[in-house]
C-alpha cells in the first residue's frame, strides 16, 4: 500500500512538473509559427504582441472575476446549506445550480443578454458565474457533510462554539473538496469565457471569431491554442493548490 501511494505521489509530482512545460512548448510553438508566417494586413491586425496581450488579459480578467464571484456566493451558501436548520433547502439550491450547469453555456449567456440588455465584461461574467457555480457549491456541501461527526462532537466537547468548530474543524477538513470544485469551476470559466465575444466582453474568443468569420487560419489557431493553454495553466495552478494548500495531515 505504501509503495502504491509513493508511486502515485511521484506520478502527481511529475505531472505538476510536466504540465506547465507542455503549455509553454505548445503556446510558444504556435506563436513562433504565427509570427513567422507571411501574414496579410487583416491577420497582422490580430496577430501582434499588443493585441494578443490585450485579449489574453481580458480573458484572464473574465475568468478570475467569474471565479471570485463563484467563491463569494458558493462557499458561504454551501456552509449555510449544511447547517441543521437549512438542510432541507439544499436540494433546491443544488437543483438550481444544476440547471445552470446543464444548460448550454451560449444559451445562458444569450438569455442573460436578452433579459438585461447588458454588454461588456460583466454581461459575460454574471451568466458564466451561474454556469460554473455547481462544482464549488456541491463540493462545499459534500466536503462539510463528509466531516466525521465525532470530530465535531469532540470540538464542542472541549467548549468550542458552533462558529469555532466550523472555522477550526469543519472548513479545514473540507478544503480539499472545495479546492477540487474551484479547480473545475476555473477551468470551465476559462473555456466558456471564449463566448464573451458575443456580448462584446472581449477575450480570446475575439480571435477565434475573427479567424473563423474571415477564414484566417493563423488567427483562428492562435486564439484557440492560447485558450487551451490558459485552461491547462489554470488547471495546473488548481492542482498545485490542491496539493499544497490542504491540511497537512491529509496531503
Amino acid at each position: 500500500m505504501t509503495a502504491a501511494v509513493t508511486r502515485r505521489d511521484r506520478a502527481d509530482r511529475l505531472r505538476l512538473l510536466a504540465q506547465p512545460i507542455a503549455v509553454v512548448v505548445l503556446v510558444g510553438g504556435v506563436l513562433a509559427w504565427a509570427f513567422s508566417t507571411d501574414l496579410d494586413s487583416i491577420e497582422a491586425q490580430s496577430i501582434n504582441a499588443s493585441t494578443l496581450l490585450s485579449v489574453t488579459w481580458d480573458h484572464l480578467l473574465i475568468s478570475f472575476a467569474v471565479t471570485g464571484l463563484v467563491l463569494v456566493v458558493a462557499v458561504p451558501l454551501g456552509v449555510l446549506l449544511t447547517r441543521r436548520w437549512a438542510r432541507r433547502a439544499a436540494p433546491v439550491f443544488l437543483g438550481i445550480a444544476t440547471i445552470g450547469q446543464a444548460s448550454p453555456a451560449i444559451g445562458v449567456l444569450v438569455l442573460f443578454f436578452l433579459a438585461s440588455g447588458m454588454e461588456g465584461m460583466w454581461a459575460a461574467v454574471l451568466p458564466i458565474a451561474f454556469y460554473t457555480l455547481l462544482p464549488v457549491l456541491r463540493n462545499t456541501v459534500v466536503g462539510l457533510q463528509g466531516v466525521d461527526p465525532a470530530l465535531v462532537d469532540a470540538g464542542r466537547g472541549i467548549g468550542m462554539s458552533s462558529a469555532a468548530v466550523l472555522r477550526r474543524v469543519e472548513l479545514p477538513l473540507a478544503v480539499p473538496m472545495i479546492l477540487a470544485g474551484l479547480r473545475t469551476a476555473l477551468v470551465h470559466a476559462v473555456g466558456v469565457a471564449t463566448l464573451a465575444v458575443f456580448v462584446n466582453g472581449g477575450g480570446l474568443g475575439l480571435l477565434i471569431d475573427t479567424g473563423y468569420k474571415l477564414a484566417r487560419v493563423p488567427v483562428l489557431v492562435t486564439g484557440a491554442v492560447l485558450a487551451v493553454g490558459l485552461a491547462l495553466l489554470v488547471d495546473w495552478l488548481g492542482a498545485v493548490a490542491e496539493t499544497y494548500l490542504g491540511p497537512k495531515g491529509l496531503r
